[in-house]
């Protein structure tokens, strides 16, 4: 698959050898192609030279069964985001791997312990979160249960930071950090639609406040399939708060997946290249053709809002080890405006009982979405900060 390939194409930049494994010889061949192309795209710009080349390339190679399996110090699982699928993947590797193999899974929302379950070795199971495009996203989100062996997490993070990514570790949960609160942002952004803000309106104002791409953008780009069915596993773990939008799932099942079926909330030529907003897709939203003008600052409030509060939960349940590592995952994982510091640095630049006020007049309107986090209102009421003056 696509971020199987990823991840193996930086691999054999740095000297690992890969063993690929598909369902079939075409899924093979394809991810082969993939790595071909990201290494490639290196020669091309002459930053690798043409031996260098063609010594990456020599070290990846491809099978549909589990041969060459006997000797492997780590699995990588990147395969369809479906928990049975996962854990069949992971008895068949315990059955041929080594005793002490690291199988670490790219799951972005499923917890990494009920992956484990169907585990021999729980201890040895841990989750590496690889944001997509893998060659081009610089952070790798380690995920431990409570079982997994220390020496296992410190592994990955070693290797992680060989492989040249920026490294968080968090604690297990539905949606780890970074999805966990990038959901609530995008189910925000689709509430906006629900009411009848335009598709434009919503992402230019999220890049004008700093985000690289606005979320209708984002989620075109991801995959809007993909993005509904990690959404669902979110919501099912948190309830109301994080209900997806009617438009959101009525795009779904219009069969409008996004840029790689080039047909989502925006248009694409033939090449995936993003045109304007494909107008048709209003038809889907429930005040259809009927526009609602909502104030650019306010799209803002709503949106970031969401996901500040979620990272405030997150660090008060335990998933985050420290504020700090908030603020790394959200710049480098989802583009979170670096010169915002990330959630918490900028919380403490408003201000956390500004932050609560705006969060409880919010509450006021559309309960339960914008309940402030306990600890929130702690510190507010204390006059706390998350990082000393």
């Amino acid at each position: 698959g696509f971020m199987g390939a990823g991840i193996a194409s930086i691999a054999v930049q740095q000297g690992t050898i890969v063993r690929l494994k598909d369902a079939d010889h075409a899924r093979v061949g394809k991810g082969l192609g993939a790595v071909r192309e990201v290494v490639g795209e290196r020669l091309k710009r002459k930053q690798v030279t043409r031996t260098q080349y063609d010594d990456m390339l020599s070290l990846v190679n491809g099978t549909v069964d589990y041969s060459g399996f006997g000797n492997v110090d780590l699995v990588i699982e990147a395969v369809f985001e479906e928990l049975g699928v996962k854990q069949t993947v992971l008895r068949e590797v315990e059955a041929v791997a080594p005793d002490d193999v690291i199988f670490a899974s790219n799951t972005s929302t499923i917890p990494i312990a009920r992956i484990a379950q169907a585990s021999a070795r729980p201890d040895r199971v841990v989750g590496m979160h690889f944001f997509s495009p893998v060659h081009k996203m610089p952070l790798l989100e380690v995920i431990s249960t409570p079982e997994t062996a220390r020496e296992v997490t410190a592994s990955v993070v070693a290797y992680g930071k060989q492989l040249g990514k920026t490294v968080i570790v968090v604690n297990d949960g539905p949606g780890f950090y970074a999805n966990r609160i990038l959901s609530p942002y995008v189910n925000e952004a689709g509430k906006l639609l629900d009411e009848g803000v335009s598709v434009d309106a919503i992402d230019a104002a999220l890049v004008a406040f700093g985000f690289p791409v606005g979320p209708i953008t984002l989620i075109d780009e991801v995959g809007i399939d993909v993005a509904a069915k990690a959404g669902n596993i979110i919501a099912d773990a948190f309830g109301e708060r994080m209900a997806p939008s009617q438009t959101l799932q009525q795009v779904i099942s219009a069969g409008r997946y996004g840029r790689k079926a080039k047909k989502g909330f925006y248009l694409y030529d033939e090449n995936g290249k993003k045109g304007a907003v494909d107008e048709s897709v209003y038809d889907l939203i429930p005040n259809g053709a009927a526009r609602t003008e909502v104030p650019r600052d306010e799209i803002q409030r709503r949106t970031v809002l969401a996901m500040l509060n979620e990272a405030a939960r997150c660090l008060e349940e335990g998933i985050l080890r420290s504020a700090r590592d908030g603020d790394v995952g959200a710049v480098f994982g989802i583009g979170f405006p670096p010169f915002r510091g990330g959630p918490f640095r900028y919380m403490d630049s408003v201000g956390v009982g500004q932050i609560v006020a705006q969060l409880e007049e919010l509450n006021d309107r559309f309960p339960p979405r914008f309940q402030p986090a306990e600890s929130l209102i702690e510190m507010a009421r204390r006059k706390e900060r998350f990082y000393p003056e």
